[in-house]
């Protein structure tokens, strides 16, 4: 078997000739076949291009503005935080209480009802109307970035150590 160092590779692979006589192969028509709109110079026509009748691109409806990829954070209402009286109000306890149903996705504190239990709220929002409301029930809210997973990886194996480069 041929080993990757005994390759015999040329860096600049020369261009084909085309249209030199025909002992040369690609010659008369030069590999494009005989008349038609393709074997002509000049201008190539578009990738959309359908013969003359309306194109596809033209013919169907254009969906106007964008669709974003990014998931909506999640609604906590003001009214649920009274679950959690006393506790901490963060992405996990509110996924144990059924708030949310993904803790490791954005939730937002919303105003929907009367907040009237002490908490304290570690999420990544709130509106302002909301922060009122929890600062007003006697609680306090901070603003944490998302939790992360946690690895699925063993943590019993290490990463193999480097051998020193000999010189």
């Amino acid at each position: 078997m041929t080993k990757y160092h005994e390759l015999e590779v040329t860096a600049n692979k020369t261009k084909k000739r085309v249209g030199r006589g025909i002992a040369a192969g690609q010659g008369k028509t030069a590999g494009r076949g005989t008349k038609g709109q393709n074997s002509r110079t000049g201008k190539k026509l578009r990738a959309t291009f359908m013969g003359g009748q309306r194109a596809l691109v033209q013919a169907i409806p254009k969906a106007r503005g964008f669709k974003t990829i990014r998931k909506p954070a999640q609604a906590v209402y003001t009214k649920d935080l009274n679950v959690l009286k006393g506790k901490t109000a963060d992405n996990h306890s509110m996924f144990e209480a059924g708030l949310i149903k993904n803790p490791y996705h954005t939730a937002k504190i919303i105003v929907k009802g009367e907040l009237t239990a002490k908490v304290t709220v570690k999420t990544q929002f709130a509106s302002k109307s909301a922060q009122e409301a929890i600062v007003k029930a006697g609680g306090s809210f901070d603003k944490v970035p998302v939790p992360l997973r946690k690895s699925q990886k063993p943590e019993g194996k290490k990463p193999k150590a480097k051998k020193p480069v000999k010189k």
